[in-house]
């Protein structure tokens, strides 16, 4: 929703600071058990017990105070609507919860021990605090709580709680199975703090705060919020919050807004998505499509800023994405505040994002780029998809274990990063795959000891390269500009269709060399000679030896282009790699879909004992061959022993 937290802090300092309380009047009705008359009568109430209404059918606004000690159950079908603060307690004898303030100089709120409910809402009956004003709220305020007033009485909503309040407020500890609707356009703010065990449904039409500076919350069982206007995250210092839920929107506007203090991290489990029922008590998804496609007046449009924060989506035991979308349906915006934006990417499985990462104004994310840098966590399974031209100044790290694919194969989902910012760079720990079918990408500087692999019908150039993990070209080009394949532990192209362009590389050393008949290297057309591990093969001729294999050599366009004619597997010369290197492992989480993507990951030494034992069968059956020819048969019987 268009509205800055700014706004929704404002409100929340005043709020802080002017909380109304209401006195318990002189000449109220002394009550307890069915007050039901007193209520529909707008007497004041002193409760003295346990009392219920019975809201009978319609809506009824009670515009007295109710006070005392004793509880408040609210139940029948219609409305009750209360237009002043009511200040109740429950009794001394049942007050056990208290609140500690720990932090020092960052003061945060803990509730412990809560009480049971003072205010019970019953399935079928609608209790509504305020009718568009500042007052109607049940609560007592005595723990002088930092940034926010802690209610001391705790409610249970099984029915629906409207809250139609225009300042900052707290519910206490809410359980319950029902509803907590807030009206659109109602600039209230729900301050959501503590460990609350209600597994109902939010239904957020203008703003909320889930944590904050001073508290930290829970929500483990809440079924979803059904997000309307703006969900505000943050949170303590140090202190890591966790959003279970799974987001919904039917308004255009709406955005889930995170921050973050020095040290702690915001973890978002759920998704985030259009909801296609009309019902509150169970909003949902059924066409999927609609994640991805505009429909009219934008109404599933949605979006999350996060501000300077450190962000996780997942939590490394599903594989469902936070933000699922294209960059007509979604959009997802880095901000730096006091410091850079962080969002980390923690599946166990494969997962797409479609839309790009970009650092403008709510829905107009691409008109400054992201302000912030990505983590793909080294889960097992982690597997993730830019189907999307990302906008983002920063890093990108992939973790050992971890995948990250630019483009999904398929066209119209073409992935890149941006790099034209200072920031810009890969460190690649695990494997980073391109696919891309027709866009050309060109990289940022990759590090690290991860493997890269090209396996896209477009061109992927690299301009600085210091990786040491293996490189595979298993379809179409990937062209070395300004920088060299040098570190690499090796390349295998490993595709008819793979051609490595290296005629604008500083260097055409090669480590090790895998090819595949029809494979071609491309040569800058003044090279003299082209070296693989320690063999340096003149270019003097029609045909080429080299690194085991053999390439028929042209000449054209300023370029040398090498086309194998025969297969190779990788060279094993002890002068390719430092003394006692080991070959590196084949990066977990390469989950390419195709046996040549597999390839591109195997570890070279594995590679190299295929290629062996292939040989050394291949010499037996000669052998063979020849004992028979001279011999006759062999005896299979002696042959099973051997």
């Amino acid at each position: 929703m268009k509205r800055s937290w700014h706004a929704l802090l404002a409100s929340a300092i005043v709020a802080a600071t002017t909380v109304p309380v209401a006195l318990a009047p002189t000449g109220a009705v002394a009550a307890d058990g069915d007050i039901t008359s007193s209520i529909l009568a707008n007497s004041d109430v002193v409760l003295g017990g346990n009392a219920v209404v019975n809201v009978p059918p319609g809506s009824h606004t009670y515009s007295g105070v109710i006070s005392g000690q004793g509880s408040l159950r609210v139940s029948g079908t219609g409305t009750l609507i209360l237009t002043r603060d009511s200040t109740f307690t429950l009794p001394g004898s049942q007050q056990g919860q208290s609140v500690s303030i720990p932090g020092g100089n960052h003061p945060y709120v803990v509730v412990n021990n809560p009480d049971r409910p003072a205010i019970t809402v019953d399935a079928g009956a609608t209790l509504q605090y305020g009718n568009g004003g500042t007052t109607g709220l049940i609560g007592a305020f005595p723990y002088n709580s930092p940034g926010y007033q802690q209610n001391q009485d705790n409610i249970r909503v099984d029915g629906t709680l409207n809250l139609s309040l225009t300042r900052l407020f707290n519910l206490g500890t809410i359980s319950g199975s029902g509803t907590i609707f807030q009206p659109r356009n109602m600039w209230g703010t729900l301050q959501l703090c503590g460990r609350s065990p209600f597994s109902g449904v939010f239904d957020i039409g203008t703003g909320a705060n889930y944590a904050a500076t001073t508290c930290a919350a829970d929500l483990p069982n809440a079924k979803a919020v059904l997000n309307r206007g703006s969900w505000i995250i943050d949170t303590p210092l140090n202190q890591t919050v966790v959003q279970r839920q799974n987001f919904y929107s039917r308004e255009y506007g709406n955005d889930v807004n995170v921050h973050s203090r020095p040290g702690s991290k915001v973890v978002l489990t759920g998704t985030y998505s259009y909801s296609d029922n009309t019902g509150t008590a169970s909003p949902a998804l059924r066409n999927g499509n609609l994640n991805l496609v505009p429909i009219a007046h934008q109404l599933n449009k949605r979006g999350t800023n996060i501000e300077g924060a450190d962000v996780q989506w997942g939590d490394g035991t599903t594989h469902q994405i936070f933000m699922p979308g294209t960059a007509e349906t979604a959009y997802i915006n880095l901000h730096a505040n006091s410091r850079r934006s962080r969002l980390t990417f923690n599946y166990n499985g494969p997962v797409t994002l479609g839309l790009p990462i970009g650092g403008g104004k709510y829905h107009d994310t691409l008109a400054a780029p992201g302000a912030g840098d990505i983590v793909i966590a080294g889960t097992s399974g982690n597997d993730v998809t830019f189907a999307a031209a990302q906008f983002y100044d920063g890093s990108t790290t992939i973790q050992r274990g971890a995948t990250l694919r630019f483009g999904s194969g398929t066209a119209g989902a073409d992935g890149s990063l941006y790099t034209k910012g200072a920031l810009d760079a890969i460190s690649d720990e695990g494997s980073l795959i391109i696919q891309n079918v027709r866009t050309p990408v060109t990289l940022p500087a990759v590090s690290g000891s991860g493997s890269v692999t090209q396996n896209g019908t477009a061109t992927t150039t690299l301009t600085a390269a210091s990786y040491t993990g293996a490189t595979t070209v298993a379809k179409g080009t990937l062209a070395v500009a300004g920088a060299s394949l040098a570190s690499s532990s090796g390349v295998a192209l490993t595709g008819a269709s793979a051609v490595l362009d290296l005629g604008a590389a500083k260097s055409t050393t090669l480590r090790k060399l895998e090819v595949v008949t029809g494979a071609k290297i491309i040569l800058p057309g003044g090279v003299r000679s082209f070296t693989v591990g320690s063999q340096d093969a003149a270019l003097s001729g029609d045909t080429l030896s080299v690194g085991g294999a053999a390439f028929s050599v042209a000449r054209t366009a300023g370029h040398i282009e090498l086309t194998a004619t025969e297969s190779a597997s990788p060279s094993a010369s002890p002068s390719n790699g430092p003394p006692g290197q080991a070959a590196p492992s084949a990066p977990a989480g390469s989950t390419d879909g195709t046996a040549a993507a597999r390839a591109g990951g195997m570890a070279w030494g594995t590679l190299a004992s295929v290629a062996a034992a292939l040989a050394t069968a291949a010499g037996l059956v000669l052998l063979a061959l020849r004992i028979r020819r001279r011999h006759g048969p062999i005896d299979r019987h002696r042959s099973r022993g051997h």
